[in-house]
C-alpha cells in the first residue's frame, strides 16, 4: 500500500500564479496535510491588531511594557478569521495545544494569551487570525499546478526573519530570486 506524502511541517511559498489573489507573495506553514484535507497558517501577512489590541480585545491588560506587545497578529488565512491560532516553541502546558514536529506547537486556548500579559508566554510564538484550508485533492492540484513551491520547516524563516521579506527569504533557501519567477510554468 503506497503511502500517502504529507505537507505537515512545511512551507508553501506563493507563486506568480497567485498574484492579484489573496495569497498573493504569501508563506504558509501546513500545520495538517492529511486524506481530509489541508490546514496551514499564512505567516508573512500582517493584520492592523498588534498583540497588544488583541489582548485588550479579551480585556486582558499586560503588566508590563514587553517589546513583543507591539508585534504585528499575522492573518493567517481567509477561513474562519475571528479565531485565534499561535504557532510557539517550546510545547509548554497550554489548555489547548497541539504538538508539532522540532518542539513545535500551535495553540488556540486564551490562557497562552493571559500569560502573554504576564511576560510567562512561550520564548517563540506568532498569533495569527483565521487559517488557510484545503479540502483533499485540492493543494495537490494546486501544487501541480505550479501555485506553490514547497520548503522543509525552517526555524528561523517562523520566528526570526522580517515579517515584510519572509517571501523574498524562502525563495532564496531555493536560490530563487523573485525577479526571475514567471506565471508560465510547463510540465516536462
Amino acid at each position: 500500500m503506497k503511502e500517502m506524502q504529507t505537507l505537515e511541517h512545511n512551507f508553501l511559498i506563493a507563486m506568480p500564479s497567485l498574484d492579484d489573489s489573496w495569497f498573493e507573495k504569501s508563506v504558509i506553514y501546513i500545520v495538517e496535510d492529511n486524506e481530509l484535507g489541508s490546514m496551514g497558517l499564512v505567516i508573512n501577512l500582517p493584520h492592523k491588531l498588534s498583540i497588544t489590541d488583541l489582548l485588550e480585545h479579551f480585556d486582558y491588560m499586560p503588566e508590563g511594557h514587553y517589546d513583543y506587545l507591539n508585534r504585528d497578529v499575522m492573518i493567517g488565512g481567509p477561513v474562519d478569521m475571528e479565531r485565534g491560532f499561535i504557532l510557539h516553541r517550546p510545547h509548554g502546558d497550554w489548555k489547548s495545544s497541539m504538538h508539532l514536529n522540532d518542539n513545535l506547537a500551535m495553540t488556540v486556548s486564551e490562557d497562552l494569551l493571559q500569560a502573554l500579559t504576564r511576560n510567562q508566554g512561550p520564548e517563540e510564538f506568532l498569533v495569527c487570525l483565521g487559517f488557510a484550508g484545503w479540502k483533499p485533492g485540492q493543494l495537490a492540484k494546486e501544487l501541480q499546478d505550479n501555485s506553490w513551491l514547497t520548503i522543509p520547516y525552517n526555524q528561523a524563516l517562523l520566528f526570526e526573519t522580517p515579517t515584510e521579506t519572509k517571501w523574498e527569504v524562502a525563495l532564496g533557501t531555493l536560490g530563487i530570486s523573485p525577479e526571475f519567477l514567471s506565471i508560465e510554468a510547463g510540465h516536462a
